[in-house]
């Protein structure tokens, strides 16, 4: 199902790009019908030189780069995620799915020593946690790289879903939401120690009441109502610190490298802003004008090893704080 949700999305991402290729092709068609044949030849494009950087090519390399870096990343966020989780509140989740089990099987002893014991890993809980409203209990970590790369296509995309939204068709809205993501996503969900102890007394009540229909339905809310919370890590963002790490690798030997790498930097971070993740913040702007000095020194000889350095930091203390932050 996820591998079929991901095929749509790139499909909706190729006909946005189409449409998109179809309205230049048709204003060119247009205009080289009004025009001669000699008109033509005149205002034909140059072929691209060999001194011209192709910019695409620099950001595939920057990605492909960037890879390890992003599952290292993946792998990191798992394994900081997992230390949260609570092994005591994994065992009363665990011991509710036993009880809901032994309802359809008609043993409602089995049933209620079930909840009997995932009642005494809640007191355990509430005990140790007496502050605390919801505890983690389970981690999904994934990558998603469903983004165009072009922040026009993108730019289409968000017009589509304010479209979308204002006609309150959300179904569709959410269709193409998915089309704007890239990000290391963390999902965790935590168990809300305010209402599963009571689901856990009211499925024992419904039991001595012989309902036992109704038992098996409360447990399967309560399993029902875990707080899922995301955190993210945009994927621009750290294929822009690469690009960047890449060039001052090169801001030596080859300036004309470095200079289009982090001309490809430039451009990762101003996809990330396009694509939502946390546009507003006051960094891109601080990010875009160190970028701008740094592209002005690349151009003469002096030492770029600070304005390397100073980038480092913002980008990846910008990421931290991204990454760090919990949408619900």
């Amino acid at each position: 199902m996820k591998e079929k949700n991901r095929i749509n999305i790139r499909l909706l991402v190729i006909v946005s790009t189409l449409a998109l290729c179809l309205g230049t092709i048709s204003c060119t068609s247009t205009k080289s019908s009004n025009e001669t044949a000699s008109a033509d030849a005149s205002t034909k494009p140059p072929a691209q030189t060999q001194n011209q950087p192709d910019f695409d090519k620099q950001r595939q390399d920057a990605e492909q780069q960037a890879r390890p870096r992003v599952e290292k990343e993946r792998k990191q966020a798992e394994e900081d995620a997992g230390k949260s989780l609570d092994q005591d509140a994994i065992a009363a989740i665990a011991k509710t799915q036993a009880a809901i089990d032994a309802i359809a099987s008609n043993n409602t002893d089995k049933a209620l020593q079930a909840i009997e014991q995932a009642t005494g890993k809640i007191n355990v809980l509430l005990a140790r946690n007496p502050a605390s409203a919801f505890i983690p209990v389970s981690v999904h970590v994934e990558v998603i790289d469903a983004a165009p790369h072009d922040t026009k296509i993108i730019k289409a995309l968000a017009q589509q879903v304010s479209t979308t939204v204002a006609a309150k068709d959300y179904p569709a809205a959410r269709v193409v939401l998915d089309a704007l993501t890239s990000e290391i996503r963390v999902r965790t969900y935590s168990l809300p120690l305010a209402t599963y102890p009571d689901a856990l007394k009211a499925a024992v009540q419904l039991l001595d009441q012989k309902k036992n229909d109704d038992a098996s339905t409360v447990l399967l809310t309560a399993l029902d109502t875990l707080l899922a919370v995301d955190r993210v890590t945009p994927l621009p963002l750290v294929l822009a610190r690469e690009a960047l790490n890449a060039a001052q690798a090169k801001s030596q030997s080859d300036k004309a490298t470095a200079q289009t790498l982090v001309q490809t930097a430039k451009s990762e971070i101003e996809r990330a802003k396009e694509l939502g993740y946390a546009a507003q913040a006051p960094e891109y702007a601080a990010l875009s004008a160190d970028i701008s000095s740094l592209e002005k020194q690349l151009r003469g000889d002096s030492d770029t090893s600070s304005v390397f350095a100073k980038l480092e930091d913002k980008l990846s203390g910008f990421l931290k704080r991204q990454s760090q932050q919990e949408r619900r």
